[in-house]
């Protein structure tokens, strides 16, 4: 009797650690994640976190796996982005309070500011899904976004100015610093460049311009999450209108199947490799393009990287290893990049001084018009409309801050080439443009 209670006692210990080790914080084990984090908890607050790429994923991978599994298992908010919202938010609030010391700060900052691990996250993902698409649906999506996008633009100026206006705003402050900055395409590639332009008509110092302009980009970059986790969930619903992450509709099942088809392959660590060469060596070519015309970097990033897909010139073992590099990037660093942006590009203190019931209105009528121009408009364009709507939401978001936000809270990261030409492209006409109508009305 005593050996059966001692092998009954051995067996519940084991399911118990067994169950322990069933639950997982990202792809961590619970047991040991704890032991992880515990670690470098105790480190942060003895403010002896390395101060390089080392300190920075510590803090970021503990924070958002855990955040992003919190996400996707709270009862309601799993439906609607919670994994991305909570991943975004939730640090950004830490700051607001000081509940984050500045040795994590910095370790954030040297890697997501200094090394830009954003515009790698970016290029990986832009250059997996683009290699690793259909190429005719992607050159017809890349086109046919052009329509929606620029009728989007219109459309969402008319409306915000209008709304501002029946709200008792000035009109021209409305367009100029309340509506353009929502579709300026981001702070870095939207609001610095417009700030400088509107500092040169105006002369008002930049710095007191970007603090003017910034609360209308977040505000819209989260009513864009929102809509777009909204939309993810009206598809599933009403699947006549979703593509399940497929823009194009096509009747080619040759296309279809190609376009839905998940590579069973087993990763490929040196396939994967060259995949990152590929995704540096096509950034960097937009880079040195961008310098000599003077386009957005990414936007021709992109074109590059979509006319290499084309004219079929990558070898099919490279195309895998950069389809699978963005598997492995999106799956693993998706939440803890945003909370990286959370940390560091969220500035709630300037949402929070610039709080209006007129100012979120018109914030939200800009947003709400963008998406629903987008949803109408592809009905006509022979695209499915949730990604249309969904792709059309990145104009309204933090350029590729708010892509990333917007598109994991939809599952539906393959649209990133898409949503970098709605937010790249669209941002950059609307500086242009805006500027040049400032320096007409100024």
């Amino acid at each position: 009797m005593k050996n059966n209670k001692l092998v009954t006692t051995s067996d519940t210990k084991s399911h118990f650690i067994g169950r322990w080790m069933e639950i997982r914080i990202g792809y961590t084990p619970l047991p040991v994640y704890i032991v992880l984090a515990t670690i470098i908890m105790i480190t942060a607050f003895l403010q002896q976190l390395p101060v390089n790429m080392l300190g920075g994923f510590a803090v970021i991978l503990t924070m958002g796996w855990l955040l992003g599994t919190i996400g996707a298992n709270l009862p309601v908010l799993k439906h609607f982005g919670g994994p991305a919202i909570l991943s975004l938010l939730l640090p950004s609030i830490l700051v607001f309070f000081n509940l984050i010391n500045q040795n994590v700060l910095d370790s954030a900052n040297i890697l997501m500011k200094e090394a830009n691990f954003l515009y790698f996250y970016i290029a990986c993902l832009v250059c997996g899904s683009i290699l690793g698409m259909n190429r005719k649906i992607l050159v017809q999506g890349l086109m046919r976004m052009i329509v929606p996008m620029m009728a989007g633009m219109i459309c969402a100026m008319g409306v915000g100015t209008a709304v501002g206006v029946l709200l008792g705003l000035d009109w021209k402050h409305t367009l100029f610093f309340i509506v353009t900055p929502v579709l300026a395409g981001g702070i870095g590639e939207g609001i610095l460049p417009l700030s400088l332009g509107y500092s040169a008509i105006v002369g008002t110092g930049s710095e007191q311009l970007v603090a003017q302009l910034i609360p209308a980009t977040i505000i819209g970059n989260f009513f864009a999450i929102m809509c777009a986790a909204l939309l993810s969930r009206f598809g599933e619903k009403h699947p006549k209108y979703s593509g399940n992450g497929q823009l194009v509709k096509t009747s080619n099942v040759d296309d279809m199947a190609d376009s839905l088809d998940e590579d069973k392959r087993p990763l490929d660590i040196k396939l994967m490799g060259a995949g990152v060469l590929v995704a540096c060596t096509l950034f960097i070519t937009g880079s040195l393009l961008q310098h000599l015309t003077g386009f957005p970097g990414p936007v021709l990033m992109i074109l590059v990287a979509a006319f290499c897909k084309y004219i079929n010139i990558v070898p099919k073992e490279t195309q895998l290893g950069s389809k699978q590099l963005y598997k492995f990037i999106s799956g693993n660093f998706t939440f803890p990049l945003m909370v990286g942006l959370g940390l560091l590009y969220i500035p709630l203190k300037d949402v929070v001084g610039a709080l209006s019931w007129q100012y979120f209105i018109v914030v939200i009528s800009v947003v709400f018009t963008v998406i629903a121009t987008g949803f109408i408009v592809s009905r006509f364009m022979n695209m499915y409309q949730v990604e249309a709507a969904i792709v059309s939401a990145c104009q309204s978001g933090m350029g590729g801050t708010g892509d990333v936000a917007i598109l994991s809270a939809t599952n539906r990261m393959n649209l990133m080439p898409f949503a970098q030409v709605a937010t790249r492209l669209g941002g950059a006409i609307t500086v242009i443009i805006m500027t040049a109508l400032l320096k007409i009305f100024f």
